[in-house]
């Protein structure tokens, strides 16, 4: 039996190693933190999202902490034009082969966890993974408390700052985008019969854009609104006054207004990705999820990303002798790369070319995007929304292990 060491116990990293003990693997997971959690507010799950999570065995117990979105909505911030709106029942569940839904990330994050229990991982809290040395068949993770834990594959699911990626790939720190969000969670209750909705609403606007919807049941509304404000320094998490976010978004028009104002406890990241990179793996170490490829919010697709990242590596690792696997992670990586590289210089574009448009770019975008049909807004985004983008990646990954 193959042993598989995860550094991260976040979605991505219980991904991983849900995978890989679904595969018949033995599957450790180093958690830096004292306890496996999941901070943040609401995600968004497209239809290859819920393929990965169906093949992972987890998909029903997302499904019932999930509220599934009717429709996606843009409208011009200033002015309150509707610009455009796909529906996400009907015919886009029909052509995508699943829903659209809304999740708070501590509910995917527990759905994995609970599979990893089940499936028998070993969870190990409180111990940060700080980098790696690899001997012949083996590879050891050393800890910041110069602790060792041995294994045939490290797999760096570690997140942003990853340390296995700073001694894999060296690219020092995260690119700061110049992008603030102010993130608020608000009981629906309080929020006007009027303005609730079974959608994701976009409000865009001159270097700003506003985002919300429902999640916990339709329990409470998710508030993002993205103010590009030049920020160079890192934030991750920071109170932020009522005032200070009412002020940032100057020009928003009355309906959206009324939505902002009643946000309170707000915080503040400033948002980081990274340039593509080709190469992931160093012998039997490879990265995944957002150590691998982190990207900005505006594709709604890094969690989505990483859960395909963790499928993938469970169809090629299989059941594969310790022997094979720095095969297959270079085969994992050249599947890979492509894909995540398109959809993070896609979710750069959509921040600043689509959804902050401003002066003379405006009429333009919004004339674009109110000219497309239904079937067009579909074709936009088969793909990366559709099961048949995923398998584009999965089917050959089966077929090579298979044929070993």
């Amino acid at each position: 039996m193959t042993h598989i060491l995860v550094a991260g116990g976040g979605i991505g990293g219980l991904a991983a190693a849900l995978a890989q003990a679904r595969a018949g693997h033995r599957a450790t997971v180093l958690e830096g933190r004292p306890e496996f959690s999941e901070i943040g507010a609401g995600i968004q799950l497209a239809p290859n999202a819920f393929h990965a999570l169906g093949i992972l065995g987890v998909r029903e117990r997302v499904a019932e902490r999930a509220d599934f979105i009717d429709e996606l909505r843009f409208l011009d911030g200033t002015s309150g034009q509707r610009v455009a709106a796909m529906e996400l029942t009907g015919a886009y569940r029909t052509r995508f082969g699943g829903p659209y839904a809304v999740v708070h990330r501590g509910d995917l994050h527990r759905a994995l966890l609970d599979g990893c229990r089940e499936a028998g991982v070993e969870l190990l809290a409180g111990h940060r993974v700080a980098g790696y040395r690899q001997t012949g068949d083996r590879v050891t993770a050393l800890t910041s408390a110069r602790e060792r834990f041995s294994a045939d594959v490290l797999l760096g699911a570690d997140g942003l700052r990853s340390a296995v990626r700073a001694q894999l790939v060296g690219d020092g720190g995260p690119r700061i985008s110049g992008h603030t969000i102010y993130r608020s969670v608000i009981p629906m209750a309080e929020v006007p019969e009027e303005l609730r909705s079974k959608a994701v609403t976009l409000w865009a606007g001159p270097g700003w854009h506003f985002v919300h919807y429902p999640i916990g049941g339709g329990a409470f509304l998710n508030l993002a609104a993205t103010r590009d404000d030049g920020a160079r320094e890192e934030i991750t998490g920071a109170a932020a006054s009522r005032s200070r976010v009412l002020g940032e978004f100057p020009g928003l028009c009355e309906e959206a207004r009324r939505l902002l104002e009643l946000g309170r406890d707000w915080r503040i990241w400033v948002l980081c990705d990274r340039d593509p990179v080709d190469g992931w793996v160093d012998g039997r170490v490879a990265l995944l999820g957002d150590a691998a490829h982190p990207m900005l919010q505006y594709a709604a697709q890094g969690a989505c990303m990483a859960l395909e990242d963790a499928v993938v590596l469970g169809g090629l690792l299989g059941a594969r002798a310790s022997v094979d696997a720095p095969r297959w992670l270079v085969e994992y990586n050249t599947l890979r790369r492509g894909r995540t590289a398109r959809t993070t210089l896609t979710a750069r574009e959509l921040g600043d070319q689509l959804y902050h448009a401003a002066g003379d770019e405006v009429p333009v975008r919004n004339a674009i995007l109110a000219g497309l049909s239904p079937a067009g807004l579909r074709d936009a985004v088969a793909w990366l929304h559709g099961s048949t983008s995923f398998t584009e990646t999965r089917e050959p990954a089966l077929a090579l292990a298979e044929a070993a």
